[in-house]
């Protein structure tokens, strides 16, 4: 096992160092030169140029890849182009607001998709099984926008069940705050991650041994949630993961409409400023996070299945 994770860390620089390299030529070749965004229409070259000197891109090319090497190694991307707050501070500050939505409807959507989709399973076939699915294609078929703005209004304002908007210091009042946010997007995530499961663990109903299974006496119940649920769980898993890096970078629409100071807030704000240390940063944290969420994604396949061996 250690071997192993050892040579993945390894097989990790060249992905990182390619990520780099992509961020670096898109952000200077792609992206513009900031210093016209930052100076505004009225000004003149001498501004341009002063303003150039300070972001540090009047060097050359080669000394800034090296500079942008030595920020990613140390994780200090300097300070924000528009705030002037350092950009570590900034993600540091921004990240516990977008964990405190994300988390509990992570746990809340993964949770409440697998019941459901054994629960399913367990009525294949049926009347029931085809309209939940119908349920599920027209809930997927709304835009989030819809359930926003539906559950802001019936919710908060009539129903007065949720504050609207706001954000204190302490965990519990947070999580008021985040109770509808959590709600919407659970509302709207569940749908999908319903049909998924449901499909994983279909999957698995058909195969000979759940079969044999039966065959032994073993009651539907025990069948359905110890057989079928540990050998659906390795795409669960794998579902799981692949989603936990956008945690990152939060809930765009959620953070705008509930004025969340979360990262995706951040990461919206930065665009409009043209931003750019905050926006490369926050692209390698979250290149990094995926790589480390992948190889906890194969250690978790051999804990839930000990027959995954790990070469």
């Amino acid at each position: 096992m250690f071997a192993y994770l050892i040579r993945r860390a390894w097989q990790m620089l060249p992905t990182l160092l390619g990520v780099v390299l992509l961020v670096f030529v898109l952000f200077n070749w792609v992206g513009g030169d900031p210093a016209y965004l930052l100076a505004g229409k009225m000004s003149d070259a001498a501004s341009i140029e002063n303003i150039r000197r300070q972001l540090g891109v009047d060097q050359p090319w080669h000394v800034q890849l090296w500079i942008f090497v030595k920020q990613v190694a140390t994780f200090d991307f300097g300070q924000s182009w528009v705030t002037g707050e350092a950009v570590s501070d900034i993600i540091a500050t921004r990240l516990g607001p977008s964990l405190t939505v994300l988390l509990p409807l992570t746990v809340l959507e993964t949770v409440l998709g697998i019941a459901l989709a054994l629960a399913v399973a367990f009525l294949r076939g049926s009347l029931t099984d085809r309209l939940l699915m119908v349920a599920c294609t027209v809930g997927m078929s709304v835009s989030i926008l819809v359930y926003i703005i539906v559950f802001q209004y019936w919710l908060a304002y009539q129903a007065g069940l949720f504050p609207v908007q706001g954000w204190g210091t302490g965990l519990l009042e947070n999580l008021r705050f985040a109770a509808l946010p959590i709600l919407i997007g659970l509302a709207v995530s569940l749908a999908p991650t319903l049909r998924l499961y449901r499909s994983f663990v279909l999957d698995e109903v058909g195969q000979d041994y759940v079969r044999t299974a039966r065959a032994k006496g073993l009651s539907e119940r025990r069948v359905m949630w110890v057989h079928v649920l540990r050998n659906a769980a390795i795409p669960i898993i794998t579902h799981v993961m692949a989603s936990l890096p956008a945690m990152l970078i939060g809930a765009f629409l959620l953070e705008r409409f509930f004025g969340i100071p979360g990262i995706g807030r951040e990461v919206i704000l930065a665009v409009e400023r043209s931003d750019f240390p905050v926006i490369k940063a926050i692209t390698v944290y979250v290149a990094v996070a995926t790589m480390v969420f992948n190889l906890l994604t194969d250690v978790l396949y051999q804990a839930v299945d000990p027959r995954v061996q790990l070469k």
